[in-house]
């Protein structure tokens, strides 16, 4: 016997498309994070380079990170997230 199941509201698509980007973006952020930081700071503590006096795993882990977050969840925001009223139409309702 199949279950039948109710259609997704459309709400509830939107949010589950905007969680997924969400996560997504999570993604990124560890991936560049994790890359600069262990590879670039995996290296001899002599032998790193500094940018602006901060060792430059650092700098481009964290700082360079964070600004280029920034930039991707508001590209992101503006581009791929839609605003979704939480009250049920009045249509739906009968």
């Amino acid at each position: 016997m199949k279950k039948t199941e109710a259609p997704l509201d459309k709400r509830f698509k939107i949010a589950h498309r905007e969680a997924l980007i969400g996560v997504i973006l999570v993604i990124i952020n560890f991936i560049w994070w994790y890359g600069f930081s262990y590879g670039l700071g995996s290296a001899k503590v002599e032998d790193y380079q500094y940018i602006w006096g901060l060792p430059a795993w650092f700098f481009y882990s964290c700082i360079v990170g964070t600004l280029l977050m920034i930039v991707l969840v508001s590209l992101t925001v503006k581009f791929f997230f839609k605003d979704v009223p939480f009250e049920i139409e009045e249509e739906e309702k009968l």
